[in-house]
């Protein structure tokens, strides 16, 4: 039992310090880029880290339903919001996203948020503990990130609506042989009144 805890331990200080980093990567390109040729570069500078950064979020749903005391309602939400835009929005719909002002609040509000939880989380594993410091940021600085990040995915999601609707990317019309419809638009507009319930708390 003592040897499963310690690699259950050390597995989780690894897993939280690699995201850490990853999102650090992120912040520290997209200050760059913003401070350069800004914020329609923001992007293009961090997209690569930004997507693995993010998909790596869902091994959380999986430690969620064994390995840390979390229920899976907790994170699966968030994950399946910021997933949705990561590659259902910006990669999905480059031409009306990536070089918007909005790109630069939605990733520096991510990247922030996730910084200092990633920062939290592995120092608790490693040490037992976390700074005072870092206990503050955690739960101070979501007054401000939180709607700005809520604000940058739904703000983007919008900017892309009219262009799904036009392109039909990811849509099944009928006739087809599964007798069967599907509305990229429609369910986007769907994803966004479930952001309705998170707005009003």
């Amino acid at each position: 039992m003592a040897d499963a805890w310690s690699i259950r331990r050390v597995y989780l200080a690894l897993y939280n310090c690699i995201l850490c980093a990853g999102w650090a990567s992120v912040l520290v390109r997209a200050l760059a880029a913003l401070n350069g040729a800004g914020y329609s570069a923001v992007y293009d500078s961090i997209e690569l880290p930004l997507q693995l950064s993010q998909t790596a979020a869902i091994l959380e749903t999986m430690m969620n339903a064994g390995i840390v005391r979390s229920p899976v309602s907790a994170t699966l939400p968030q994950i399946s919001s910021r997933l949705f835009v990561t590659w259902g929005v910006l990669w999905s719909f480059p031409e009306v996203t990536r070089s918007h002002w909005l790109v630069t609040l939605l990733v520096l509000s991510w990247s922030v948020t996730e910084v200092i939880r990633y920062s939290f989380f592995a120092a608790k594993e490693a040490f037992g503990l976390t700074p005072g410091f870092l206990h503050w940021l955690r739960y101070s600085t979501f007054f401000v990130l939180y709607p700005t990040g809520i604000s940058g995915e739904v703000g983007l999601t919008m900017l892309a609506l009219s262009h799904m609707k036009s392109s039909k990317k990811y849509s099944i019309e009928m006739p087809n042989a599964f007798n069967f419809a599907f509305s990229y638009y429609y369910t986007s507009l769907l994803v966004l009144l479930l952001y309705v319930p998170g707005i009003l708390r």
